[in-house]
């Protein structure tokens, strides 16, 4: 795998600045627990999650785990099932997560591709930026 450098800076409500840089190969794995650290420095939060995941709806929290878990790269709807149940320890049918899926690509929020048995999805790339555009209903 190539050397890659990748830069993210982030500031929070107080205008606290963290900067972090990181040089060398780079995978999916890498990034996502860089995303990881900056949630955990509750930086850059939406405020719909100082709400309690208790709180969302079912629809809500899918979306969450799929900010949070897929931010980046391609997922299927086992791979979001599996997730989901992971994060939030609760069951969810893999019908009921294929037809938030539906949903949330007729929102423009994610895109598909694929035929039905090999179907992934992706966040389109302004999704990713823009947070607050997930947790509408």
């Amino acid at each position: 795998m190539p050397t890659r450098k990748l830069k993210l800076d982030v500031s929070d409500e107080e205008g606290n600045k963290i900067s972090i840089t990181i040089t060398g190969e780079l995978d999916r794995n890498k990034v996502l627990q860089v995303l990881d650290f900056v949630e955990l420095l509750n930086v850059g939060s939406l405020p719909n999650e100082k709400r309690s995941v208790v709180d969302l709806s079912k629809f809500e929290r899918l979306q969450l785990v799929i900010k949070r878990k897929f931010p980046i790269g391609w997922f299927t709807s086992q791979e979001l099932m599996i997730a989901y149940e992971d994060t939030l320890n609760e069951p969810i049918g893999l019908s009921t997560v294929s037809t938030y899926l539906h949903r949330l690509v007729n929102k423009e929020v994610l895109m598909r591709a694929g035929s039905s048995a090999e179907r992934k999805y992706k966040l389109l790339r302004n999704q990713r930026m823009d947070k607050t555009a997930l947790i509408q209903p």
